[in-house]
């Protein structure tokens, strides 16, 4: 009788021999330029992002969204001018610590805060800002020499940061007080607030139909472009398509939004309007807004009393 051997599976040789990989250049393929109106398209909805994000914040339950608008208006607008007039970057620090600790209390993330604030400030106010820094615009103790002209250093100066540094923090606490004004109260509230401290009634008006028409122009370009992209067959090659589509629904754009603001304000003036923002609830100054107001003037008091001490 013949023996049969039982033999074991052995991986295939061809499993097992190494071969030369692609460069990662080859795999990539060529770069193609991004659709400009699709990143257009894109921007806009980010926009509407935002907008309903800011009103799911300024529906919260947090400390500013439970004051009176009118108050929470006033109070800030001092303290605006308050960090106006503030002439140390210390104390400046100070407020802009306390308007993060507002901003925890009204239920933002702190994150999200600082981002939609800092995201501005180094890109508009750092180049404003920036040439104020060297010596041969604020004289001073060079502290960084940049090159050297007819013998004489160029550089950065101490006291030209000093003065850049005092005008960034100035702005960060401004802006951050702004925010948490426009993100802690609806719009319709604030634009009411707004009427009832005899702000006129024609630039609640422009205010509020603008804010509107932002949205409605935004959907409409949305629209727009979702039709032309489901009619097309195949993507953009280039940027001449965009460019075409640009200037052909331009025109319809603007008469399809004149057309339709003149009926919006039509139906608006039969139905009562009088350019005055009214909301269902009513107003009424409560115990927490004169806390609030009485802590507004002793931060104000110690802002301006440190900053004070600090000059002499």
């Amino acid at each position: 009788m013949s023996t049969q051997t039982a033999q074991t599976p052995q991986t295939p040789q061809w499993l097992l021999q190494g071969e030369v990989a692609m460069c990662p250049c080859g795999c990539i393929g060529v770069r193609r330029k991004g659709n400009f109106v699709a990143k257009t398209i894109a921007g806009g909805a980010g926009v509407l992002r935002q907008a309903m994000f800011g009103d799911e914040i300024a529906a919260r339950r947090g400390l500013l969204q439970r004051l009176d608008p009118r108050v929470k208006v006033v109070s800030l607008i001092a303290l605006l001018v308050v960090a106006a007039l503030v002439h140390h970057i210390q104390v400046l620090l100070a407020m802009y610590a306390v308007t993060l600790a507002l901003a925890v209390a009204s239920g933002l993330e702190l994150g999200f805060f600082i981002k939609r604030v800092w995201l501005f400030i180094p890109i508009f106010t750092g180049i404003v800002v920036l040439p104020a820094t060297f010596s041969f615009i604020t004289h001073g103790h060079i502290v960084l020499t940049l090159w050297h002209w007819h013998g004489n250093p160029v550089g950065i100066t101490s006291q030209g940061l000093t003065g850049a540094g005092l005008i960034i923090s100035r702005v960060a606490t401004s802006i951050s007080l702004v925010v948490l004004l426009t993100l802690t109260t609806p719009w319709v509230r604030l634009l009411a607030a707004l009427r009832a401290l005899a702000v006129p009634r024609m630039f609640i008006l422009v205010i509020g139909m603008a804010y509107r028409y932002l949205f409605l122009l935004l959907n409409s370009v949305t629209d727009m472009f979702e039709a032309r992209k489901s009619r097309s067959v195949g993507g953009d090659e280039d940027s001449r398509q965009g460019r075409r589509f640009v200037a052909a629904t331009a025109g319809a754009l603007f008469g399809k939004a004149h057309t339709l603001s003149e009926e919006v304000h039509q139906a608006m003036v039969a139905r009562g309007y009088r350019g005055d923002a009214t909301t269902l609830e009513g107003w009424r100054a409560g115990t927490l807004d004169v806390m609030w107001a009485l802590a507004c003037v002793a931060l104000a008091v110690a802002v301006l009393g440190g900053d004070r001490l600090l000059g002499a």
